[in-house]
């Protein structure tokens, strides 16, 4: 059986309509300056430069972050953290060029257009205070399961990149994957979900701003669940 860790093809497409100018123009001026370097290690200092009175940002990662809302408003309010989100869809990026230009936030986000486990492998273990994984495709058919990053092979990189206390966010409005995503975290002693009761995971918490995309389930009437993970 295929490891999914293994799993490297990036499926659909790269990108949609053409680009207007002014989006082309953004993508040629921003995204060298925010780019995650192309190979070696990673690791805060070669991300950000020296943080705050010379220490360390603390890291987060966004796997998949759409259009770039979550991840620019995250960064505006932790403006001492430093953001890594990997896309790999070009409207995406050019969206999330737009976030962060718009909320002046180019300081504590760097981008990576390609697959989320090229760069969780090269960052250190324990390295991550925080990792997002926002309304992924659910590919619900049982035969694409394994193309999904919710599977043990991936969420076990990420579990050996979070801290000890870290958090590990996912949030979906699709019932097949729901369900998958719980016996997938249920299966890994490396997190502790925290939820004592439905509002636990029915309800948005205030430090996790609404995406595009759960704004259009909530509008389509589909129930949206939010899990929150500790790293044990």
């Amino acid at each position: 059986m295929t490891d999914p860790l293994t799993i490297r093809r990036l499926y659909g497409r790269r990108q949609g309509h053409a680009l207007r100018d002014g989006q082309a123009q953004l993508l040629e001026d921003m995204l060298p300056g925010l780019a995650v370097p192309g190979d070696g290690a990673l690791d805060a200092e070669t991300l950000f430069g020296p943080g705050p009175d010379d220490q360390p940002r603390p890291l987060a990662i966004e796997i998949g972050f759409g259009k770039g809302e979550h991840m620019a408003q995250q960064a505006a309010m932790r403006p001492e953290m430093g953001f890594i989100g990997c896309e790999p869809f070009l409207d995406g990026v050019v969206g999330a060029l737009m976030q962060v230009r718009d909320r002046d936030v180019a300081a504590n986000v760097r981008i990576h257009m390609g697959d989320a486990i090229e760069v969780l492998e090269r960052l250190p273990d324990a390295s991550l205070e925080r990792a997002w994984l926002l309304h992924p495709d659910p590919w619900p058919k049982a035969r694409h399961a394994k193309r999904r990053f919710m599977n043990p092979g991936p969420i076990g990189l990420l579990a050996s990149k979070l801290k000890p206390g870290g958090e590990f966010r996912f949030g979906t409005d699709h019932p097949v994957y729901v369900r998958w995503a719980m016996m997938v975290m249920a299966g890994l002693p490396q997190f502790e979900w925290l939820a004592e009761g439905p509002q636990d995971f029915l309800v948005r918490p205030d430090d996790w701003p609404e995406t595009r995309y759960e704004a259009k389930a909530r509008a389509k009437g589909h129930e949206v669940w939010y899990f929150r993970y500790r790293r044990t």
